[in-house]
């Protein structure tokens, strides 16, 4: 068992030791038990100032009181120790069902309580109300807790009261505060976005300088951006993030770019699935988008938006009240990229296709031109595996020279001629098969052999 497993499951025994005696005093104020206290916060928990989990960091990093600390366990309970929250399914006597102040919610499989913000305002604030209108900014969206995606209260059905709503703790978080480990997010429908890798390395990165130059900017603010903005003072003058325009024909090294940026400044790049994003519906584009950026807050992750077209392409005349949302969903759009404080890379095959009110804010644009001959000749000498052979009558240059096509073109080539030597039981890359698979190609995108 790690380190960082037995640490976490140590403090978090501590935290929950410590909440269940919080909740018994509540409880036992509540139902004017003798000897029981209305100060809930007088019960200390021990002391975790030289503890090195996760979770112990976490509350000295952000300076978490006693009442945040209490709500954050308070939303992990379900998960780790649900049987703690059992005795808030007591009866009321004289109205024969739950005591409403209590809160909580019935789930679906899970036959636990699930706390309520009305939960916590019960156990931090139990009838007093000033306590309890205190509590509720915790939930507000300027707190460490919703800035950095911690926790939230779902939103509450129509009509009903804010604190009604469940406490969630992000599934990232819980897993950092259980396993020390950060959560990968899966692919699915609250976050429709993959993991992108390369493990391929710079050399491999076949591009003019002037585009090689522009990616060293990207990456000078990934690696330094935190240093300009906070130790030299900026924050106030820059937004914290930064947004840039890839454009060129497919093929020509923009997703590989974005790849090589995150895998070499240590960071992920998630490539947002569009088709999932995009609604016909007003108003669920930019819920979606929200979930997105919700997510990726303060993770340094790169957004990487291919064929951007369809999100952030030109603004149409307004014409009807469709036209009119339309634009509130790219306005919207533009205003959650400008706050967000990470990378966004936007792919298009041509800059003219972008609106206009993008460009004039993003950090830079940067064109993936077609490869001219020199470099079209070293990406196909670098294409090629090494237990493969050429042909005496295969030659690269020459190859290279004639054929204007992109490097990802070229890499569709390698692959069919690679995979025809091997069926044939050799290793050896024939000119024929060059020549047959090079004509594909230009037949995909309609071009004359």
């Amino acid at each position: 068992m790690s380190k960082e497993l037995t640490d976490n499951a140590y403090d978090l025994n501590l935290e929950m030791d410590w909440f269940a005696n919080v909740l018994n005093g509540r409880l036992n104020f509540y139902f004017d038990k003798p000897g029981s206290k209305e100060d809930v916060l007088s019960i200390f928990p021990d002391d975790l100032t030289r503890s090195e989990s996760f979770y112990a960091n976490f509350i000295r990093e952000n300076r978490l009181n006693l009442s945040e600390r209490l709500i954050l366990i308070l939303a992990m309970i379900p998960h780790i120790k649900p049987q703690l929250l059992d005795v808030l399914w007591v009866q009321n006597r004289t109205t024969m069902r739950g005591f409403t102040e209590f809160g909580g919610l019935k789930g679906i499989n899970h036959s636990g309580f699930i706390p309520t913000g009305e939960t916590a305002a019960f156990i931090l604030a139990g009838e007093n109300l000033e306590r309890r209108f205190e509590m509720t900014r915790i939930f507000e969206g300027n707190h460490i807790f919703a800035k950095q995606n911690v926790l939230s209260l779902a939103p509450p059905q129509s009509g009903e009261p804010m604190l009604s709503g469940a406490l969630q703790i992000s599934r990232e978080y819980l897993n950092w505060f259980v396993t020390g480990i950060e959560r990968k997010p899966n692919y699915n429908t609250d976050f429709p976005a993959r993991l992108i890798e390369t493990e391929l390395s710079w050399d491999h990165l076949v591009l003019p300088s002037a585009t090689l130059e522009q990616l060293e900017e990207i990456r000078h603010w990934i690696m330094h951006g935190n240093t300009l903005l906070n130790d030299w003072g900026m924050s106030r003058n820059l937004k914290p993030g930064y947004t840039t325009l890839f454009y060129g024909l497919p093929g020509t090294g923009k997703t590989f770019s974005a790849c090589l940026l995150g895998k070499h400044c240590g960071v992920d790049v998630y490539k947002i699935d569009l088709s999932m994003i995009i609604s016909k519906y007003i108003g669920e584009t930019e819920k979606n988008l929200s979930r997105i950026f919700d997510m990726a807050e303060n993770k340094n992750w790169i957004l990487f938006f291919d064929e951007a077209d369809a999100l952030f392409g030109k603004r149409s005349k307004v014409e009807d009240s469709h036209d009119r949302y339309a634009n509130q969903e790219i306005s919207y759009l533009l205003q959650r990229i400008e706050d967000f404080n990470g990378v966004v890379i936007l792919a298009s095959n041509l800059k003219n296709n972008i609106d206009a009110a993008f460009l004039r804010r993003f950090q830079s644009v940067i064109q993936f031109p077609m490869p001219k001959p020199a470099e079209r000749g070293r990406i196909w000498k670098n294409a090629f595996s090494d237990k493969a052979t050429l042909e005496k009558k295969v030659d690269l240059d020459k190859v290279a020279e004639q054929h204007e096509i992109s490097g990802g073109t070229i890499m569709n080539v390698v692959r069919t001629v690679s995979l025809k030597a091997i069926s044939r039981g050799d290793n050896k890359i024939l000119s024929a098969d060059m020549e047959e698979a090079i004509r594909r190609e230009f037949m995909k995108e309609g071009r004359t052999f």
